[in-house]
C-alpha cells in the first residue's frame, strides 16, 4: 500500500473494522501483520498495551471509520455519509442547554430559526456495509499473508539449519550459535500467543534435509508448551529436536534413513547415530539437558528402544516429547515417500499399536493438540464435499481450519473456512489422497511431505459461505 493512502490518527479513535498499519517492526508487536483490519476489542487493547499514541490508518480499506476526536466535532461527508456537510451534527459533541422556558416566536424568528429545527434534522445513516466481493477479497488478502509469512519464516529457519548442519564438524560452536539463535526465534513466534495454531505448509516451504529436524522442533515446542514446560524447558527442548539427529553427519549418506529391512549390521550403524549425536554435541558445548535428548530420543517406554533400553522414568520427560513427535514425523515423512502415512492414519498407528512405547501424559497432550484430524489430513465432510486440514487450533483441535474442494471457485481463490464458525458443516470420515477423484486431487494439492509451522490465532470474521 502506498505511503500516501495512510493517515495518521491517534489510538483512541481505533473502533472495529477500522484497517490499520502499526508503525512497530515485525516481532515488535503480537500481530501476524502490521497492516491489518481490526476485529475486536481486544486487539485494540493490545495496540493500547505497545504503548503507542498514534497509528495509521486507511480510509478505502477500512469498514469504518474512526471515532471522532474527543473534543472535536465529526465531518459526517470525512465519514462517507453524502449530503451531511455539518461540522457537528444534533446530539454529538455538544454541551446540553441548561433547561429554559420555550423561546416566542417573535423571539425565533429574530434568532432565524424555528425552535424546533434541530429536531427537524435528520440523523446520518451509518456507513454502508462492505460488500461480499470486498469481504472475500480482504479474507484472501490476509489468509495468503499470513501463509506467506509462516512460510518465509520455515524456509528461513531451514536455510539457517541446512548451515548449521555443514558446519558442526568444522566449527561446532558457531553451530552451537546459530541452532541456539534459530531456537530462540521460534520461541519469539510462540511467545505471548494465547491461541497458537499450526499450520499446513507447502512443500516448497524448506529443504528435504532440513524438513524433519524442522518439523520435529516446531511441533515439540508446542507439545512441551501444552506439558507446561517453563521458558528454560522449552528452549531446551527446541535445541534439542532440531539438533536430534546431528550425529547422522557421521553415517555414510545411504545410511541416513532407518530401513528395518536392511541387513542387520546396517541397523546398528544406523542406531549409532544417537551416540555420536552425543559426542558431536559435546564439541559443539551443549547443555546436559540437550545431549540427554540426543541421546534418548530413541528410547521406549517399554523398553523397547535403542542404544540403552530405558523404561519408564529412566528418560528424561523432555526426551519422551521429542521420541513422540520424531515417530510421528517418521511416519507422515519416511524416507520412502511411497510409505507415508496419512497424518491421520499416523496419529492413529502409534494410539492403537504404539501408546505402551510413549508416555501416556505426552502421547494424551499430543493427540489434545494435533486433534483427530491433524493438519494434511483428506477429508470427506457431511455433504459430500471433499477437504484438506490446513490449521488446527492447539486449544480446539476438533475444529480444524479447512480448505474445501469448490469447482466453481479457482483453488488460489479459496477461502479457509473454520469448522467452528460453520456447525452445520461435520467431518464424515478421513481418507487417504488416492481416493480422490482426480479432479479434487489436483485441486486440493495434497501434500507427499508434511511440514507445520507456528500460526497466530487470532478471532475472525465469520468465514464467507464457501
Amino acid at each position: 500500500m502506498a505511503e500516501a493512502t495512510l493517515e495518521l490518527i491517534d489510538v483512541s479513535r481505533l473502533r472495529v473494522g477500522v484497517f490499520v498499519q502499526v508503525p512497530l517492526r515485525e516481532g515488535a508487536h503480537p500481530f501476524q501483520s502490521d497492516s491489518f483490519v481490526i476485529r475486536s476489542e481486544a486487539q485494540i487493547e493490545q495496540i493500547r498495551g505497545l504503548g503507542l499514541t498514534q497509528v495509521r490508518y486507511s480510509r478505502s480499506r477500512s469498514e469504518v471509520q474512526p471515532l471522532a476526536e474527543l473534543g472535536v466535532s465529526p465531518s459526517w461527508s470525512a465519514l462517507g455519509v453524502p449530503g451531511f456537510d455539518d461540522p457537528a451534527p444534533p446530539g454529538v459533541g455538544r454541551t446540553p442547554e441548561p433547561d429554559t422556558e420555550p423561546a416566542s416566536d417573535a423571539s425565533a424568528g429574530a434568532a432565524g430559526a424555528p425552535p424546533d429545527a434541530e429536531a427537524s434534522t435528520p440523523s446520518p445513516p451509518p456507513p454502508p456495509a462492505p460488500s461480499p466481493a470486498a469481504q472475500r477479497k480482504a479474507l484472501l488478502a490476509d489468509q495468503q499473508a499470513s501463509l506467506d509469512r509462516c512460510e518465509h519464516q520455515f524456509s528461513e529457519t531451514s536455510r539457517q539449519l541446512r548451515a548449521i548442519f555443514q558446519n558442526a564438524r568444522a566449527n561446532p560452536q558457531q553451530a552451537k550459535q546459530v541452532a541456539t539463535a534459530q531456537v530462540e526465534a521460534m520461541l519469539g513466534h510462540v511467545d505471548g500467543m494465547e491461541e497458537v495454531a499450526i499450520r499446513l505448509l507447502s512443500e516448497k516451504a524448506g529443504q528435504e534435509t532440513t524438513l524433519h529436524a524442522m518439523n520435529v522442533s516446531v511441533l515439540s515446542i508446542l507439545l512441551g508448551r501444552a506439558l507446561k514446560f517453563d521458558s528454560t524447558q522449552l528452549a531446551h527442548v527446541g535445541l534439542g529436536a532440531l539438533l536430534h539427529d546431528i550425529g547422522k553427519l557421521e553415517l555414510p549418506d545411504r545410511l541416513r534413513w532407518r530401513d528395518d529391512h536392511a541387513p542387520a549390521v546396517e541397523r546398528r550403524l544406523f542406531q549409532g547415530h544417537a551416540a555420536q549425536g552425543v559426542t558431536l554435541g559435546k564439541k559443539m558445548g551443549l547443555p546436559a539437558e540437550v545431549l540427554d535428548i540426543i541421546a534418548q530420543h530413541h528410547e521406549h517406554a517399554d523398553g523397547s528402544g535403542y542404544p540403552s533400553g530405558l523404561k519408564g522414568e529412566q528418560i528424561r520427560p523432555m526426551a519422551r516429547v521429542v521420541g513422540l513427535v520424531n515417530q510421528y514425523d517418521n511416519l507422515c515423512n519416511p524416507g520412502n515417500p511411497a510409505q507415508a502415512l496419512t497424518p491421520h492414519d499416523a496419529l492413529a498407528l502409534i494410539f492403537a499399536r504404539q501408546r505402551d512405547a510413549f508416555d501416556a501424559a505426552a502421547l494424551a497432550a499430543f493427540i489434545r493438540m494435533m486433534g483427530v484430524y491433524p493438519p494434511g489430513s483428506v477429508l470427506q465432510l457431511n455433504d459430500e464435499r471433499y477437504a484438506i486440514v490446513v490449521s488446527v487450533n492447539s486449544d480446539r483441535p476438533l475444529k480444524p481450519r479447512i480448505l474445501i474442494h469448490e469447482p466453481a471457485v479457482p483453488s488460489d481463490e479459496a477461502l479457509v473456512v473454520d469448522l467452528e464458525r460453520h456447525p452445520e458443516l461435520g467431518i464424515q470420515r478421513a481418507i487417504k489422497p488416492v481416493q480422490l477423484p482426480r479432479a479434487v486431487f489436483d485441486y486440493l494439492s495434497p501434500r507427499k511431505r508434511m511440514c507445520y509451522f507456528f500460526e497466530r490465532s487470532l478471532a475472525a470474521p465469520r468465514d464467507l459461505a464457501s
